[in-house]
């Protein structure tokens, strides 16, 4: 199994991270959102990666494979680490894909690195510019809620799994966008990360103000948000980062849920083909912000997750 070390320095000691890479094609780093693993991009990998595109995952720090220490969980060591994969794998023209957590990566990377090695930017779902309500940003979710996720955790890690999957995935009495066996497979990989990698995250994705860093972001960007996404509401993420990020594409999935990597894969994975293989530059979108008609696919019933 494939592992690289990210590197030693003042903010972290070096660990073992494991990642998987199909090798050929326009490269494409995917990086998972919480409390999940790089298991997360099956069905993107398994079509894309046929398609002209080289799928390079990896499972961050305390999930899946990687190592579990017991610090270095903050942004700054979570871009360094994205920057070890960049600089083991020698590559650039880059697209980062990042999804929940995933996009806070990729904003503090291009805040602290730079865009040198990037060509473009797909934020999906993202927890992006700051998800804590404070005085500056009052749109924000209260300390409290993210306290009583942290609390459930503690007390029954597993039980918060099946109520998270259940939400993540839209899944209500009558709706049912994903079978039983998807969910027990969903919670398997909830269930592998560290129990201690789990809540230092947690209190990383909701804490961390990414506003700055977004100002840096000088590279064509796709963002794409479910309208019903309970948790990340796209209100207080996906559409504050579009006014953000110059030039943003911003795709609303009518009626979506967070996890729309699986309800919406057909989708999702046409999108990502379209942005990355063409030939948008930044400075063809730039004057373009633009904010798409809602898109509802045609066999699901508008904003009830019916198939």
């Amino acid at each position: 199994m494939p592992y690289y070390q990210t590197s030693k320095s003042s903010i972290a000691e070096p660990v073992n991270i494991y990642y998987e890479d199909s090798t050929r094609g326009k490269p494409v780093i995917f990086i998972h959102g919480w409390p999940m693993d790089s298991q997360m991009w099956e069905y993107q990998v398994n079509e894309l990666a046929g398609k002209g595109i080289r799928c390079i995952t990896y499972d961050r720090r305390g999930f899946g494979k990687s190592d579990r220490p017991r610090h270095g969980y903050d942004y700054d060591v979570l871009a360094a680490d994205l920057k070890s994969l960049i600089d083991e794998l020698n590559v650039d023209k880059i697209s980062l894909v990042g999804f929940s957590m995933g996009g806070g990566e990729i904003a503090r990377y291009i805040g602290r690195y730079g865009t040198e090695k990037i060509e473009k930017v797909v934020l999906i779902g993202s927890v992006t510019p700051f998800m804590l309500q404070t005085d500056d940003n009052p749109e924000g979710l209260p300390q409290a809620q993210f306290d009583e996720t942290e609390q459930k955790i503690r007390e029954d890690r597993a039980g918060f799994g099946v109520g998270f999957g259940k939400m993540f995935y839209g899944v209500g009495l009558l709706s049912k966008p994903v079978s039983q066996a998807f969910l027990d497979w969903n919670q398997s990989i909830i269930m592998q990360a560290s129990p201690h990698a789990t809540l230092e995250c947690l209190k990383s994705f909701s804490t961390t103000d990414f506003r700055e860093d977004l100002s840096k972001i000088n590279v064509p960007t796709l963002i794409i948000h479910g309208d019903s996404d309970k948790n990340v509401p796209i209100e207080i993420s996906s559409r504050k980062t579009s006014s953000l990020v110059p030039g943003a594409i911003f795709k609303i999935y009518a009626g979506e849920p967070h996890g729309l990597f699986y309800t919406q894969k057909d989708s999702l994975n046409d999108h990502l083909l379209e942005f990355i293989l063409e030939g948008h530059t930044y400075d063809s979108i730039l004057d373009k912000t633009y904010e798409e008609e809602p898109f509802q696919d045609p066999l699901r019933m508008p904003n009830t997750g019916l198939i």
